[in-house]
């Protein structure tokens, strides 16, 4: 089992290495609460300190967060910061049940510290394809980090994400674990609200990325510039470099990619072709989790291919 999962589930298919419980059909919140394993509470605790004497001290104002079924700490925190309870973030989500959404996957990363909630909303369409949107609610418990909700549409024939940070419409949301509580996930469900307008907008922007040619060559000029190779560099670099270009050439004569070839929505799914299944060069134990990571929130390779291309547009308008 990876270092950083503890407990999750998915439904058909299993995450990352194959850990988690694997559903057959999408669960309600009380039963998916249960198979993520995050049927627990956080709860602050005094944090204490003994001087050179031996006495022991309490640490003013601030607090060690808690999981009360094992008493394990999760993080320390400030009196400022404002918890938010698993069974909350469920009831979040839950909001959304009546737009026709499903639980896809939950879980905890980190030992508890980051927990996330995956779900997924009804089909749409992007060009002639299928798009299936989804929604990420991701908290965490240990004090390092906001509360994210973000909007991660799926091409279905390949299985890409479309994570573009376009210009007219927003695709996340954060807070952080300070003030009314309440009043900022109500803020978040009016930023859901919006998941119609990000489609809508991704799909004028497709339409305007399949109608602007791109060639072979200004797609590998665009590599040139995201992995810049000097003549002095050594030569692992530059083999890295020419790989990194094969491959995303190799991913623009996909089957389900080959179709868009020459234009710039085909560089944009070639790109995120590779970022989203290509192993990268240089693994870790944990690179699994951290591109699920990227990809939800917007892979940085995926969002440098994009302003090259949208500057590329202007410089011809």
């Amino acid at each position: 089992m990876p270092a950083l999962v503890e407990n999750c589930f998915v439904v058909r298919e299993p995450a990352w290495h194959g850990i988690g419980k694997v559903l057959e059909n999408a669960p309600t919140a009380e039963v998916a609460i249960q198979e993520a394993g995050l049927d627990w509470n956080v709860e602050a605790k005094p944090v204490f300190i003994q001087n050179n004497e031996g006495a022991t001290l309490p640490v003013p104002n601030y607090f060690a967060n808690t999981r009360d079924i094992d008493n394990k700490v999760l993080g320390v925190v400030t009196n400022r910061y404002t918890i938010v309870q698993n069974r909350d973030a469920f009831q979040f989500v839950d909001s959304l049940l009546e737009e026709g959404l499903t639980y896809e996957s939950a879980g905890s990363l980190e030992g508890g510290k980051n927990i996330w909630l995956l779900g997924k909303m009804p089909k749409d369409k992007i060009l002639d394809d299928d798009l299936e949107p989804y929604v990420c609610f991701n908290n965490r418990h240990d004090g390092q980090g906001s509360i994210r909700v973000c909007m991660t549409p799926v091409r279905v024939v390949c299985n890409n994400t479309l994570n573009l940070a376009l210009n007219t419409a927003k695709r996340s949301w954060s807070t952080r674990h300070i003030g009314d509580m309440q009043s900022k996930l109500q803020e978040a469900r009016y930023t859901l609200g919006m998941i119609s307008e990000y489609t809508e907008a991704l799909k004028q922007e497709a339409e305007v990325l399949a109608d602007m040619k791109l060639s072979d060559e200004s797609v590998e000029s665009i590599l040139d510039i995201l992995y810049p190779v000097k003549e002095d560099d050594s030569d692992l670099k530059k083999s890295r470099a020419e790989k990194l270009k094969s491959d995303v050439f190799a991913c623009m004569i996909a089957p389900d990619i080959l179709k868009y070839r020459g234009t710039a929505f085909g560089a944009m799914m070639a790109i995120t072709d590779y970022a989203d299944h290509s192993t990268p060069i240089r693994t870790t134990e944990n690179y699994k989790e951290t591109r699920w990571s990227q990809i939800i929130i917007g892979h940085p390779l995926v969002d440098a291919m994009f302003k090259q291309i949208k500057a590329m547009q202007a410089a011809t308008v």
